[in-house]
């Protein structure tokens, strides 16, 4: 530990106790004689770094993938507490793994896994932006299996939506 009077490296612990979730610890510089106060803490959740498309790499950010789903997210029936869910099942899936560098493609994949189960329109917007659809072809080609396994399924209108033949909207009943 570095001294913040005289920037030695030098010191020796004189106390220790637990102060929270931290163990606080006085200090004196064997070189200087001043004493200091540090406090230590366990790391709450591993150092996960992101690989980019390009190869570059940064520190995993919460933020970035929260804003992500908001913006998929935005005017759905999906309440925020379930987005602030979804983002934790995320994280705890990405730290599961013995990897700490993981492929930007790995997170954005899960994303959208977590978000077709979730919100189909959602995750619609998320992998129009995420595989940069070029055309509506790509767009088309990416529904396609979510509107044939609903047909399959024999998807019915909801209760009380049944559809008005002559303009093909609810009448809302």
């Amino acid at each position: 530990m570095e001294c913040p009077f005289c920037h030695q490296d030098n010191d020796k612990v004189v106390d220790s106790r637990a102060s929270g979730p931290a163990i606080r610890r006085r200090r004196e510089c064997l070189g200087c004689g001043r004493r200091y106060t540090t406090y230590e803490r366990a790391e709450s959740e591993p150092r996960l770094r992101v690989i980019k498309k390009d190869g570059t790499r940064e520190g995993y950010d919460r933020a970035k993938i929260r804003r992500g789903l908001a913006l998929a997210l935005h005017r759905r029936p999906v309440p925020t507490e379930r987005l602030d869910q979804i983002l934790q099942e995320i994280q705890d899936e990405l730290t599961a793994t013995d990897d700490v560098e993981i492929p930007s493609r790995a997170i954005g994949d899960l994303v959208m896994q977590k978000l077709r189960k979730e919100d189909q329109v959602a995750y619609v917007r998320f992998a129009s932006v995420y595989r940069d659809f070029k055309d509506v072809s790509e767009f088309v080609q990416e529904v396609q299996p979510m509107l044939s396994q609903r047909a399959a399924a024999g998807a019915a209108p909801e209760k009380g939506k049944e559809r008005n033949a002559s303009d093909n909207r609810p009448t809302g009943g």
